[in-house]
């Protein structure tokens, strides 16, 4: 009898032993299934932003009350949207191969202060694609009719990058209407071919110009996206990945030929700059590449012509590991800059090239004390 009741014993605890087995068994299926769904979803999540993030920002714009309208200027199809007035004007000019709907990001709350003016410039999204019109001067010189004519009254002027220089150029010859002026990393004196090309290298040349000026002397390809995605300096720089991020562009536009490019496997902000393509006349940027869109002496003289109060973002200035300027323009380029507008206050800031992209609260900060120095001065005078 007490040979059996020890052999019981023993038999409860195995039986033990495996229960506990059986139940660390479950916990690890459980975990491993709650990973693989936790996987799941942040990839769904980041597929779903890499494909809808940017359509979801202008959307919030469209409902901050950013109509879409189009105007003839001088004969011209300017097409621009027009936000509730909320405040005094502001015009805001997109840089190289974007179009208004870049501000989406900061549109909804520049909507509630100011009375948003945003245009698309010449030869990009529905304004007019016709290279005669692809100089500085011939689209500040619309967008002072504009503002004559739509706006109406005095207005604070901000521009990205080329679409800076555009804003530098309407401050000089708007002087009496030109309240303030918010420059996002303008590349004065490095825009010219002859300038983006000093040694060692310059982004934009490589990047941008170069390909396009490619693009334009072949008849193999005819998608921008597509030829930039296989040719891109940018890309060229991830070793591997540009040939996958070549054929998934590609793929990408053959499936869907209408419409801006989005991948769902590459980071959205990686290829943002492909986005509008599809409403960008490449050449506009071959105005650049023949150095006809504008000359060093036109940039020094309009700098030195501005007399609003001015905010000056300059983001931060990198090199790679080859040289080659990471930047919109050098320090010292940006001191010239500084030198040569007489009321300059000048922020800089970490961040790439697109700063209101980036950094919305800094960039809306920015024009907020552009407004702020406008009515503190004797110019123009703003609601």
């Amino acid at each position: 009898m007490r040979f059996k009741t020890g052999h019981l014993a023993v038999a409860g605890r195995g039986e033990g032993a495996a229960g506990k087995g059986k139940k660390v068994g479950m916990a690890i299926a459980l975990l491993v299934g709650v990973l693989v769904v936790a996987v799941a979803v942040a990839l769904a999540l980041y597929v779903d932003r890499n494909r809808h993030g940017e359509a979801r920002m202008i959307e919030r714009a469209h409902a901050a009350g950013l109509e879409e309208k189009q105007a003839d200027i001088d004969g011209t199809r300017v097409n621009y949207a027009e936000g509730p007035d909320s405040g005094p004007a502001l015009l805001l000019v997109h840089g190289q191969s974007m179009q208004w709907e870049d501000y989406a990001s900061v549109l909804p709350g520049l909507a509630e202060s100011y009375h948003v003016f945003a245009i698309d410039c010449f030869g990009h999204g529905e304004s007019a694609h016709d290279p005669s019109l692809y100089t500085c001067a011939t689209q500040g010189a619309s967008l002072v009719s504009f503002a004559e004519r739509m706006i109406g009254e005095p207005y604070i002027v901000s521009g990205l990058s080329s679409g800076g220089i555009i804003a530098a150029w309407v401050a000089a010859n708007d002087a009496e209407r030109v309240a303030a002026l918010v420059l996002e990393d303008p590349p004065f004196f490095r825009v010219t071919p002859e300038a983006m090309q000093q040694e060692p290298g310059c982004f934009a040349w490589l990047d941008g110009f170069e390909v396009v000026h490619a693009f334009l002397q072949q008849d193999e390809i005819d998608d921008l996206a597509v030829f930039y995605a296989a040719h891109s300096y940018l890309f060229s720089q991830f070793g591997g990945l540009q040939p996958k991020i070549a054929k998934w562009t590609a793929a990408e536009r053959a499936a869907h030929e209408e419409g801006h490019l989005v991948l769902s496997w590459v980071p959205h902000d990686w290829v943002r700059g492909m986005y509008y393509y599809d409403d960008f006349d490449p050449q506009f940027s071959e105005a650049f590449y023949r150095g006809t869109w504008v000359s060093e002496g036109e940039q020094a003289c309009m700098l030195e012509s501005i007399a609003c109060p001015t905010v000056y973002l300059k983001a931060e200035t990198q090199y790679g590991k080859d040289g080659v300027l990471y930047a919109a323009n050098s320090d010292e380029d940006a001191l010239r800059v500084e030198k040569l507008v007489d009321d300059c206050e000048t922020v800089r800031i970490k961040s790439g090239h697109d700063i209101h992209y980036e950094h919305p609260d800094g960039f809306v900060g920015a024009v907020d004390r552009a407004a702020a120095m406008a009515a503190m001065g004797d110019g123009a005078i703003i609601r």
